[in-house]
């Protein structure tokens, strides 16, 4: 039974293999709601720039330059979002791009709003990029709000059978089954995939395309 996480895991696979020798580059990013705090959306992008950067065959001009400069600033500090987006624009433009973020609705709400600017920002100036998104559907209003003109949607939501037949296979598995009886099993096999497919029903994929 897929996950979230296994859908963009799949997407990314898919986009990777698609990738190879077609001038293309991919990069992905998982957000986690404990680790908020180190996910600001300089980081966030940032890891973005190092995989595309790492996905190139030869180092643009511009990327150089723009290194040897922030070698340059005070502490070594990293480059900023409007630095990272310079960039990430003169990388997309040698190429096709693509962006894959995995559950961004856990993304702190006031960092939120300032990715989806920036990426938007990004779509516009670079055609050739594609961005692919999870995230609960609360906030797909956001998304089509700072994602002007670009944004389709599909919902996850799988069924009753699926969980079924998966909880039977773990449960015909289980190393100890004396530990429970038949109208423990009854109450798993009723209530376990009602509490599941509520919760796929609150996540859906979003994709910003131009």
């Amino acid at each position: 039974m897929l996950t979230s996480h296994d859908v963009s895991s799949v997407v990314i696979d898919s986009l990777c293999n698609q990738a190879r020798g077609q001038n293309a580059t991919v990069a992905c990013f998982y957000f986690d709601f404990a680790a908020q705090n180190e996910q600001s959306p300089a980081n966030m992008l940032g890891s973005l720039l190092k995989q595309l950067v790492f996905g190139l065959e030869e180092i643009p001009e511009e990327i150089l330059e723009a290194y040897e400069e922030r070698k340059k600033a005070i502490g070594g500090q990293g480059p900023q979002i409007p630095n990272i987006l310079n960039i990430l624009q003169t990388i997309s433009s040698r190429g096709r791009t693509f962006i894959c973020i995995d559950a961004l609705d856990e993304c702190a709400i006031e960092d939120r709003a300032r990715l989806l600017d920036s990426l938007g920002q990004l779509l516009e100036q670079s055609p050739g990029t594609r961005i692919f998104m999870t995230g609960r559907p609360h906030i797909l209003s956001e998304i089509e709000r700072r994602l002007a003109g670009g944004v389709t949607s599909l919902s996850i939501s799988p069924r009753r059978d699926d969980i079924v037949t998966y909880l039977r296979g773990k449960l015909a598995a289980d190393p100890t089954p004396d530990a429970r009886d038949n109208n423990l099993e009854a109450e798993i096999l009723e209530k376990i995939p009602s509490d599941i497919s509520e919760m796929y029903e609150e996540r859906t994929r979003f994709r910003g395309l131009r």
